[in-house]
């Protein structure tokens, strides 16, 4: 049981968070990363302009929920496992830590009773005055159900054949058939909104976010604000401006075409094309190539479209289309030199439908640039089909997805991706998957990964000399974990280098709920192929893991095809696990240099093997070369049985400063 619902063994740490925070705490902001002291975190993941502050931490007359780590659970998606449940009149208030024009509350309400979503009121008063107030909606969170989910609660399952945990059984093999509660599986509850203040308030003022009477919302869940200084819109009086060719600011009329012409004026009079303040409503893609289109800042300039449904199913399986800007496919020589700056897209996606092309940036783009952009609800933030190369993906924000926040497919390199900002994607957050043509020396670095609903915050499939480096992430919630190294979903081998380089994780290490055994916050899976390349996994810190701080896994069908060689791990620091150090369940070997850990659940070796438990000894080899402390000792040599499947759980302290 302990494995399952984490948080009910902190049932007494509950009952004391369970109270509005005192006044004298309350009034001195507490100014986190990822729910982290930023000590913790100093020169990992992005530079970002807001403030980070938790609504726990906060004034309220509402109720903490959480901590609790259990899938399908409003506290398990919250920012640091907490949040704050208001009803109608209550409030959560925040003190301004620096001077601030803006704000994003990240929230969650209720869905319709047969789904679709809710929209309900929030007013925001700063000091007392200045009121103004949100309309926030569930339209975009609420997914049920299994793979790849539906907005339904009333569903029948969506794959009776398949095997689910909740009866450990395939239901339509099984008789009596299983009951299954409705609704089934329900996630992806939190959803986040922006809001212009219209001035600039001073650090201490106070900003409070009040539930009004006669909300429809039976609650409504503050998980956090950032807090925010908007610089004035950017203003480009040399650039082909959308307004000259007919685009609408107000978002009545579509301004598709009108955004087409520009471009290709542009293109003509090599000129930039400039979208000035305000919302461009577009439905489709605007394919992009040999062109730089920069909008007056992402707080200002908005291109927003609804999504529609085709007449007919498109070549490459979409039957939706969308806002988006799209390079052209790489069948058909992709594009280069494409710039995109300044903007936010703003799409309507509700449901996940793999095969649509319904993303914020898509297609093949070489020698190109994505900065500064906003991308929210939208199926995948930037998902890139190459071959391409030589793209830099930087300073971006993607928010609230329904798959993936970014993924390299197929054949891209020489590319970066570096300080964005990936909260709350549906999917990995950042992903490489080198299907069918390897990606290769690619970078994802300084980037914030938090709250992946499902899957990892940053995933590689296959690939060749790859790196990622000094990324913050935390909190994923479930089949999944803060980085894996996965041998899956067809893709071509590992080759040359991986190198996992100063990155943190914190609260990862999740319960994997068909193998219903704890993951580590970094997991490497062999289940199509070796993993044999140059890995080495380098000054990572791993944080208050809620099983392993690191797994080593093949699938148990093919255990004895498949094995995880030469790993090797140095200079990394652990602090809590809820069990061990390192699991091995899979062949190969690994090497350990200066690796500190404290605060273990269990053993710090939890070594399976194959499971074949040969009279030599396990499968899986670990070397020792010094520095390693008491933690490994006593299990690693040569290599050791100490196998305990599913050992219990300790959920570690709160981590602290080394």
């Amino acid at each position: 049981m302990a494995r399952r619902t984490f948080g009910t063994v902190l049932a007494a740490v509950l009952t004391l968070l369970s109270v509005a925070a005192p006044a004298s705490a309350a009034d001195r902001p507490v100014v986190t990363r990822a729910a982290l002291d930023p000590a913790l975190v100093a020169g990992r993941g992005a530079t970002v302009g807001f403030a980070e502050q938790e609504a726990e931490n906060a004034r309220t007359d509402g109720t903490v929920i959480g901590p609790d780590r259990s899938a399908y659970t409003l506290p398990a998606e919250a920012s640091g496992r907490r949040a704050v449940k208001l009803t109608a009149g209550q409030h959560v208030e925040f003190t301004l830590p620096a001077a601030a024009n803006a704000i994003t509350v990240r929230y969650s309400i209720p869905d319709a009773p047969h789904g679709g979503g809710i929209t309900a009121p929030l007013d925001v008063t700063v000091d007392g005055g200045h009121r103004q107030a949100m309309t926030l909606t569930s339209q975009y969170a609420w997914l049920y159900n299994q793979y790849p989910f539906t907005n339904d609660p009333d569903a029948d399952l969506l794959h009776p054949d398949w095997w689910i945990t909740e009866c450990a059984c395939v239901p339509a093999a099984t008789t009596p058939a299983p009951v299954v509660t409705k609704p089934f599986r329900p996630n992806h509850f939190y959803d986040e909104q922006r809001l212009l203040l219209g001035k600039t308030y001073r650090a201490g003022d106070r900003v409070r976010l009040t539930v009004p009477a006669g909300t429809p919302a039976a609650w409504t869940v503050v998980d956090l604000l950032d807090s925010e200084l908007v610089a004035p819109p950017r203003v480009d009086l040399v650039a082909a401006n959308v307004l000259f060719f007919g685009a609408d600011p107000t978002g009545k009329r579509d301004s598709a075409d009108a955004i087409d012409r520009a471009i290709a004026f542009a293109r003509r009079a090599h000129l930039k094309v400039y979208l000035p303040p305000g919302t461009y409503q577009v439905n489709r893609h605007i394919v992009v190539d040999g062109v730089t289109i920069e909008g007056a800042g992402n707080w200002y300039t908005i291109v927003k479209g609804h999504e529609v449904k085709l007449g007919t199913p498109a070549p490459d399986g979409s039957v939706h289309t969308g806002v988006g800007f799209y390079g052209k496919d790489a069948a058909a020589g992709g594009s280069h030199n494409v710039h995109l700056s300044g903007f936010a897209i703003e799409g309507d996606v509700r449901e996940r439908i793999d095969t649509d092309q319904v993303n914020a940036v898509g297609g093949a783009l070489s020698d190109s640039t994505v900065d500064g952009l906003y991308l929210h609800h939208t199926k995948v933030g930037l998902w890139f089909d190459g071959p391409m190369k030589n793209t830099r993906i930087t300073n971006n924000v993607i928010a609230d997805q329904i798959a993936d926040g970014l993924n390299f497919h197929t054949g891209v390199t020489d590319s970066v991706v570096s300080n964005n900002f990936v909260r709350n994607t549906g999917d990995d957050g950042l992903a490489m998957w080198s299907e069918k043509i390897e990606n290769a020396r690619n970078t994802f670095s300084h980037n914030t990964v938090q709250t992946p609903v499902l899957a990892n915050g940053i995933a590689l499939y296959g690939g060749t000399d790859t790196t990622v480096s000094a990324n913050l992430v935390a909190d994923p919630i479930r089949e999944g974990s803060a980085i894996q190294v996965g041998s899956r979903f067809g893709a071509e081998p590992f080759t040359g280098y991986v190198r996992i380089t100063d990155n943190t994780t914190v609260r990862a290490g999740t319960f994997e709920l068909n193998w219903k055994i704890g993951l580590g916050a970094i997991w490497f899976y062999a289940l199509e192929k070796n993993i044999d390349a140059d890995v080495q996994v380098t000054g990572d810190a791993f944080l208050d893991n809620t099983y392993n701080a690191i797994m080593l896994v093949s699938d148990f069908p093919v255990k004895d095809l498949y094995s995880i060689n030469g790993l090797k791990f140095a200079d990394l620091r652990v602090d809590g696990t809820g069990t061990s150090v390192l699991s091995a369940r899979a062949a190969g070997s690994a090497s350990f240099r200066n690796i500190e850990a404290r605060n273990v659940g269990a053993v710090g070796v939890n070594n399976c093997g194959s499971f074949n438990f040969p009279p030599t000894g396990s499968e899986f080899s670990l070397t020792d070369l010094g520095g390693n402390a008491s933690w490994l000792a006593p299990w690693l040599l040569p290599n050791t049985i100490t196998c305990d499947d599913r050992p219990p759980v300790v959920p570690p302290p709160a981590p602290t400063t080394w």
